[in-house]
């Protein structure tokens, strides 16, 4: 069963969908921070860009929600997020994710790259949630297309496609008896989902649109 509060809040991430797109306004640069959310070490705040080469660190507590071009994403507490590309770049080829938890959000049709120590992910037009450890990656392809390569036995890559989290993943560090492994859904939710890709004008493609039309702008 949905609660009330979750059902609200996911009503209230479609709205705002609708209004960026009546608006002509997306967001770009970092749209949210909460505790000590850093860019480069420097204290991250409202508005500042997010560029390829940078590094997006949080303390114990902390969060921050940024855009990048035509992706979005949710940096969770204890973590360290290298963004991906040609060094200052406003558009990222993807994420290495050193340590801790990223919700991403990514445009359709553009192929994106996320690493971790035990994993590389293709990704394509996806929404994904990793959470990256020394001796395992969990992934979850929450909707779209992944490939993922365990990086300690690249020929037991396989590629997922799904469309509401049917296929989450542990991936392995070398040592372990199977180098992928079936995983629950954790730590991440359809609200938070639905608002990152409100921050882009798109929603995900399990959610209704505002109205009941079928046609789902981005995908």
């Amino acid at each position: 069963m949905v609660s009330r509060r979750a059902w609200l809040k996911g009503a209230a991430a479609l709205l705002l969908v609708r209004d960026a797109l009546a608006a002509g306004q997306l967001e770009k640069g970092v749209y949210r921070v909460r505790g000590d959310a850093r860019i480069d070490a420097v204290p991250a705040r409202q508005g500042m860009d997010v560029r390829a080469g940078q590094v997006v660190t949080t303390a114990a507590g902390a969060e921050i929600v940024f855009v990048v071009s035509r992706d979005a994403f949710l940096v969770r507490q204890n973590s360290r997020v290298e963004v991906q590309g040609a060094a200052g770049a406003l558009a990222a080829a993807g994420l290495r994710i050193v340590t801790g938890a990223v919700l991403s959000v990514f445009a359709p049709g553009e192929g994106k790259r996320l690493q971790t120590a035990t994993a590389t992910i293709g990704i394509r037009g996806s929404g994904a949630y990793v959470e990256a450890e020394p001796a395992r990656t969990y992934i979850c392809t929450c909707y779209g297309e992944a490939e993922i390569v365990p990086l300690d036995d690249p020929a037991s890559g396989e590629t997922v496609r799904t469309t509401h989290h049917e296929q989450p993943r542990y991936v392995m560090a070398k040592g372990a008896p199977q180098m992928l492994m079936a995983a629950p859904v954790i730590n991440h939710t359809d609200v938070e989902l639905t608002f990152l890709e409100s921050l882009l004008g798109r929603f995900p493609p399990f959610a209704p649109w505002p109205g009941g039309e079928n046609v789902r702008p981005g995908y």
